[in-house]
C-alpha cells in the first residue's frame, strides 16, 4: 500500500537528508507502531484523528492526503473531523475542518 501514498513534502525530504539518523529513527518508530492487528485503513483514520487532536496542521494536511490515497472518502474524513468536536470544542474543530478542507478542496 505504501506505493499508493503521496510523496513526502520537499521539506521533509530535505530534513531527513540533512539528518539521516533522525530519518532512520523515524522509520523505525513508524514500523514499530504499525505492528499489530489494526489494518492500514483504520490505522490511517486513527492517526488522522490524533493529528487533529494534537492540532498539528501539517500532520492533518499530510494525513488527509494519505487517507485519500488509501481510498478513504471525504465523507469519512469529515466524520473524523465531526468526532473531534466533543473533545476539542468548536473553535479547534473548525480549525481542523479548515485544514482537512485545504486538501479535500484541491482534490489531492
Amino acid at each position: 500500500m505504501s506505493d499508493k501514498l503521496p510523496k513526502p513534502p520537499r521539506t521533509y525530504t530535505k530534513f531527513v537528508t540533512t539528518f539521516p539518523k533522525l530519518g532512520k529513527a523515524w522509520e523505525h518508530i513508524h514500523e514499530a507502531g504499525a505492528d499489530g492487528p489494526i489494518d492500514a485503513r483504520t490505522a490511517r483514520l486513527i492517526k488522522l484523528g490524533i493529528a487533529m487532536g494534537a492540532m498539528r496542521e501539517g500532520s492533518v494536511h499530510s494525513g488527509v492526503r494519505k487517507a485519500v490515497a488509501l481510498g478513504i472518502t471525504p465523507e469519512e474524513i469529515r466524520q473524523v473531523v465531526a468526532m473531534c468536536a466533543s473533545t476539542l470544542g468548536m473553535p479547534s474543530t473548525v480549525a481542523v475542518f479548515s485544514w482537512a478542507e485545504d486538501v479535500l478542496e484541491k482534490g489531492e
